[in-house]
Protein backbone atom coordinates (compact mmCIF):
# COMPACT_ATOMS: atom_id res chain seq x y z
CA UNK A 1 0.00 0.00 0.00
CA UNK A 2 1.43 3.36 -1.05
CA UNK A 3 1.13 5.92 1.77
CA UNK A 4 2.00 9.60 1.82
CA UNK A 5 5.26 9.86 3.73
CA UNK A 6 3.94 12.88 5.67
CA UNK A 7 1.14 10.74 7.12
CA UNK A 8 3.81 8.45 8.55
CA UNK A 9 5.55 11.32 10.33
CA UNK A 10 8.16 12.32 7.76
CA UNK A 11 8.63 16.09 7.61
CA UNK A 12 8.24 16.41 3.85
CA UNK A 13 5.24 18.73 3.48
CA UNK A 14 5.65 22.07 1.71
CA UNK A 15 6.03 23.85 5.07
CA UNK A 16 8.54 21.35 6.45
CA UNK A 17 5.99 19.66 8.70
CA UNK A 18 4.53 16.18 8.89
CA UNK A 19 0.82 15.33 9.02
CA UNK A 20 1.16 12.25 11.20
CA UNK A 21 -1.90 10.03 11.08
CA UNK A 22 -3.10 8.39 14.27
CA UNK A 23 -4.76 5.58 12.32
CA UNK A 24 -4.41 2.19 13.99
CA UNK A 25 -4.75 0.66 10.51
CA UNK A 26 -1.67 2.47 9.21
CA UNK A 27 0.28 1.46 12.32
CA UNK A 28 -0.72 -2.18 11.81
CA UNK A 29 0.12 -2.13 8.11
CA UNK A 30 3.53 -0.63 8.93
CA UNK A 31 4.19 -3.47 11.41
CA UNK A 32 3.17 -5.98 8.73
CA UNK A 33 5.58 -4.42 6.22
CA UNK A 34 2.77 -3.59 3.82
CA UNK A 35 3.43 0.16 3.57
CA UNK A 36 5.45 1.88 0.88
CA UNK A 37 6.09 5.46 2.11
CA UNK A 38 6.27 7.98 -0.71
CA UNK A 39 6.25 11.75 -1.22
CA UNK A 40 5.66 12.61 -4.88
CA UNK A 41 6.66 16.24 -4.43
CA UNK A 42 10.05 15.44 -2.93
CA UNK A 43 10.52 12.66 -5.51
CA UNK A 44 9.63 15.20 -8.20
CA UNK A 45 12.59 17.35 -7.17
CA UNK A 46 11.10 19.83 -4.71
CA UNK A 47 12.92 20.68 -1.51
CA UNK A 48 11.59 20.97 2.00
CA UNK A 49 10.32 23.52 2.74
CA UNK A 50 9.03 24.75 -0.62
CA UNK A 51 6.52 27.34 -1.78
CA UNK A 52 2.88 26.29 -1.54
CA UNK A 53 1.40 25.35 -4.89
CA UNK A 54 -2.16 24.96 -6.16
CA UNK A 55 -3.75 23.51 -9.28
CA UNK A 56 -5.25 25.98 -11.73
CA UNK A 57 -7.93 24.28 -13.74
CA UNK A 58 -10.30 21.65 -12.50
CA UNK A 59 -7.99 19.13 -10.81
CA UNK A 60 -5.22 16.62 -11.34
CA UNK A 61 -6.87 15.12 -14.42
CA UNK A 62 -6.72 18.48 -16.16
CA UNK A 63 -2.99 18.69 -15.39
CA UNK A 64 -2.42 15.18 -16.79
CA UNK A 65 -4.34 16.16 -19.94
CA UNK A 66 -2.24 19.31 -20.41
CA UNK A 67 -5.07 21.77 -19.69
CA UNK A 68 -4.35 22.60 -16.04
CA UNK A 69 -1.16 23.81 -14.39
CA UNK A 70 0.33 23.76 -10.92
CA UNK A 71 1.49 27.20 -9.83
CA UNK A 72 3.00 28.78 -6.75
CA UNK A 73 1.42 31.92 -5.30
CA UNK A 74 4.22 33.92 -6.96
CA UNK A 75 3.11 32.50 -10.32
CA UNK A 76 5.97 30.05 -10.88
CA UNK A 77 4.84 27.11 -13.01
CA UNK A 78 5.88 23.93 -11.16
CA UNK A 79 3.75 21.56 -13.22
CA UNK A 80 6.68 19.54 -14.57
CA UNK A 81 7.89 18.62 -11.08
CA UNK A 82 4.40 17.51 -10.05
CA UNK A 83 4.09 15.38 -13.18
CA UNK A 84 7.55 13.89 -12.58
CA UNK A 85 6.62 13.02 -8.99
CA UNK A 86 3.32 11.47 -10.08
CA UNK A 87 5.05 9.24 -12.62
CA UNK A 88 7.67 8.21 -10.05
CA UNK A 89 4.88 7.31 -7.61
CA UNK A 90 3.24 5.19 -10.30
CA UNK A 91 6.57 3.51 -11.08
CA UNK A 92 7.08 2.68 -7.39
CA UNK A 93 3.51 1.43 -7.02
CA UNK A 94 3.94 -0.86 -10.01
CA UNK A 95 7.33 -2.11 -8.79
CA UNK A 96 5.80 -2.98 -5.40
CA UNK A 97 2.55 -4.40 -6.87
CA UNK A 98 0.51 -1.79 -4.99
CA UNK A 99 -3.24 -1.68 -5.59
CA UNK A 100 -4.28 0.78 -2.87
CA UNK A 101 -2.96 4.11 -1.66
CA UNK A 102 -3.67 6.33 1.34
CA UNK A 103 -2.62 9.85 0.43
CA UNK A 104 -2.85 13.29 2.06
CA UNK A 105 -5.99 15.14 1.06
CA UNK A 106 -5.74 18.80 0.07
CA UNK A 107 -2.35 18.33 -1.56
CA UNK A 108 -1.96 19.26 -5.25
CA UNK A 109 -0.26 15.86 -5.60
CA UNK A 110 -2.10 13.54 -3.25
CA UNK A 111 -5.63 14.88 -2.76
CA UNK A 112 -8.45 12.45 -3.46
CA UNK A 113 -11.43 14.46 -2.23
CA UNK A 114 -10.63 18.17 -2.17
CA UNK A 115 -7.96 20.45 -3.54
CA UNK A 116 -7.35 24.14 -3.03
CA UNK A 117 -9.09 26.17 -5.72
CA UNK A 118 -6.02 27.84 -7.24
CA UNK A 119 -6.74 31.28 -5.77
CA UNK A 120 -4.44 30.92 -2.71
CA UNK A 121 -7.31 32.23 -0.60
CA UNK A 122 -7.88 28.98 1.31
CA UNK A 123 -10.90 28.08 -0.81
CA UNK A 124 -11.38 24.43 -1.64
CA UNK A 125 -13.15 22.52 -4.35
CA UNK A 126 -13.86 18.88 -5.08
CA UNK A 127 -11.05 17.25 -6.97
CA UNK A 128 -7.95 15.13 -6.91
CA UNK A 129 -4.27 15.88 -7.08
CA UNK A 130 -1.95 15.04 -9.95
CA UNK A 131 -0.52 11.84 -8.40
CA UNK A 132 -3.93 10.59 -7.33
CA UNK A 133 -5.34 11.16 -10.82
CA UNK A 134 -2.48 9.22 -12.42
CA UNK A 135 -2.68 6.34 -9.93
CA UNK A 136 -6.43 6.04 -10.39
CA UNK A 137 -6.11 6.10 -14.18
CA UNK A 138 -3.85 3.10 -13.75
CA UNK A 139 -6.21 1.09 -11.55
CA UNK A 140 -4.84 2.00 -8.11
CA UNK A 141 -7.56 2.99 -5.65
CA UNK A 142 -6.71 6.09 -3.63
CA UNK A 143 -8.17 7.02 -0.25
CA UNK A 144 -7.64 10.13 1.86
CA UNK A 145 -6.34 9.92 5.41
CA UNK A 146 -9.95 10.45 6.53
CA UNK A 147 -11.01 7.26 4.72
CA UNK A 148 -8.42 4.80 6.02
CA UNK A 149 -11.26 2.58 7.30
CA UNK A 150 -12.57 2.35 3.73
CA UNK A 151 -9.09 1.40 2.53
CA UNK A 152 -8.97 -1.24 5.25
CA UNK A 153 -12.13 -2.74 3.83
CA UNK A 154 -10.31 -3.23 0.54
CA UNK A 155 -6.94 -4.13 2.02
CA UNK A 156 -7.35 -7.81 1.17
CA UNK A 157 -6.74 -6.86 -2.47
CA UNK A 158 -3.77 -4.68 -1.58
CA UNK A 159 -0.93 -7.03 -2.33
CA UNK A 160 1.47 -4.36 -1.21
CA UNK A 161 5.17 -4.79 -0.78
CA UNK A 162 6.30 -7.38 1.71
CA UNK A 163 8.78 -4.85 3.07
CA UNK A 164 8.58 -1.11 3.43
CA UNK A 165 9.72 0.70 0.32
CA UNK A 166 12.04 3.67 0.14
CA UNK A 167 10.82 6.94 1.55
CA UNK A 168 11.40 10.22 -0.13
CA UNK A 169 13.33 11.53 2.85
CA UNK A 170 16.49 10.27 1.15
CA UNK A 171 15.65 12.36 -1.91
CA UNK A 172 15.51 15.66 -0.01
CA UNK A 173 18.00 18.26 -1.11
Amino acid sequence: MLVSACLLGEKVRYNGAAALSSSAWLTEWMKEGRVVPFCPEVAGGFGVPRPAAEITGRAGDSVLDGHGRVLTQAGADVTDGFLRGAHLALDEARAQNVRLAVLKDGSPSCASEQIYDGSFSGGRQSGSGVTTALLERNGIRVFSERRVDDAAGGSDVASAASVSGPSCKDAES
